[in-house]
């Protein structure tokens, strides 16, 4: 490459990082009927905590094939008020939401990961470390980590922006964790129980 060459690629790739804009957008949790286990309403949210290692709203950003920053892509509201939020959402829509006086258990955590990329295929991660804690005593009766992940076919540059495809594959990657949060069998098994409930074992018994 001549310097004439090197120095008009320089200027252009300045020129594209001068152009890079910033959208926001909203993540979207919607409950699929048929696929959720209904539960009882003794639940309330409290807000997760971020651990992730980026900005509180950010999500990701659009590069070029060469790795130049095109679009930014970040949260209308911190991220974890969006993990909050999607978790009060995935208990009321299995009838699980109490209201907080009434509330025997709480839904809590920390965001691990949250986030979308383009490389060669758009490409949506959620990792969500979930703790469920008793209302009355503080104490954690479950704690999981649970991820969700979608993928969607090679996007071709020129085509639109990808922003509203990413924004779908990261809702439905959160999507995905959440309900495996709030559906799996061992954490419904430990809520199940009532502390009235013994073995069925009384002394004197032989």
């Amino acid at each position: 490459m001549n310097r004439a060459s090197f120095f008009f690629t320089v200027l252009s790739l300045l020129a594209l990082a001068s152009c890079t804009t910033t959208s926001q957008v909203s993540l979207d949790y919607v409950a699929g009927v048929g696929h959720i286990r209904p539960g009882s309403a003794e639940f309330v949210t409290r807000s997760f905590v971020d651990r992730r290692d980026m900005g509180t709203h950010n999500l990701g950003t659009v590069r070029t094939q060469i790795g130049t920053p095109l679009e930014h892509i970040q949260t209308r509201v911190p991220v974890a008020d969006v993990v909050t939020n999607a978790f009060g959402y995935g208990l009321q829509g299995r009838g699980m939401l109490s209201a907080r006086s009434a509330a025997r258990y709480i839904v809590t955590g920390e965001v691990l990961d949250l986030h979308c990329q383009l490389l060669v295929h758009p490409y949506g991660y959620a990792k969500i470390q979930v703790s469920i804690v008793e209302a009355a005593s503080g104490r954690i009766i479950h704690t999981g980590t649970y991820e969700g992940e979608r993928q969607s076919k090679a996007y071709i540059p020129g085509s639109g922006t990808p922003v509203p495809m990413l924004q779908d594959l990261t809702s439905g990657a959160l999507q995905d964790a959440v309900d495996r949060a709030l559906d799996d069998p061992n954490m419904r098994a430990r809520v199940s129980q009532r502390p009235t409930e013994t073995s069925g074992w009384m002394p004197g018994m032989i």
